[in-house]
């Protein structure tokens, strides 16, 4: 799907989150050069296009008081990994899941969920919500805690050269 110079100048503007203002859609209007009308419709647009398919928050957790955080890891068969794809996503607890290969024989797991909690114990009952509600007894897994936090934000798309080489204005600002 191809984007214009407009449509990443506002996704650059947007990177770094909603600014805590009266008019947020106005001040992104002023970071990418465009009206405030035209932050919303391109929004629109580019969502109608499956540029973009929905607006989120991230939430820092640890100011929360979310100190625990583990990935888990299963190893679910192929023919039923989809359904519990689905199916653990949708517990309110889990904030990430997603399919990766295995990297046999060393790596055997295929479904890796993220879950946060205010400790330890509580992500580890967590688990065994999965596992009871699931059915996943018998299924292999790991629970694999975080240590140490080196970078919590969002993702960024928008690249410092963009494929026509042409920089748009907002990022010729952002390397001075």
């Amino acid at each position: 799907m191809m984007i214009d110079d407009q449509d990443r100048q506002l996704i650059a503007a947007l990177e770094g989150g909603l600014p805590l203002c009266k008019d947020p859609y106005g001040e992104i209007a002023k970071r990418a050069f465009m009206k405030p009308g035209e932050v919303l419709s391109r929004l629109n647009a580019m969502c109608e296009r499956g540029i973009i398919n929905r607006h989120g928050l991230i939430v820092h957790h640890h100011r929360l008081g979310y100190r625990s955080n583990a990935m888990v890891v299963w190893d679910i068969p192929d023919k039923k990994l989809a359904t519990l794809g689905h199916a653990m996503a949708a517990f309110p607890f889990v904030t990430l899941c997603y399919r990766r290969p295995r990297r046999l024989p060393v790596w055997p797991y295929n479904l890796f969920c993220m879950i946060h909690g205010k400790s330890r114990v509580q992500v580890e009952e967590q688990v065994l919500i999965i596992v009871e509600k699931l059915g996943l007894k018998d299924i292999p897994r790991d629970v694999l805690f975080s240590r140490r936090r080196f970078k919590q934000c969002g993702a960024h798309y928008v690249s410092e050269t963009p494929p026509n080489g042409k920089h748009p204005p907002l990022l010729e600002k952002q390397a001075v």
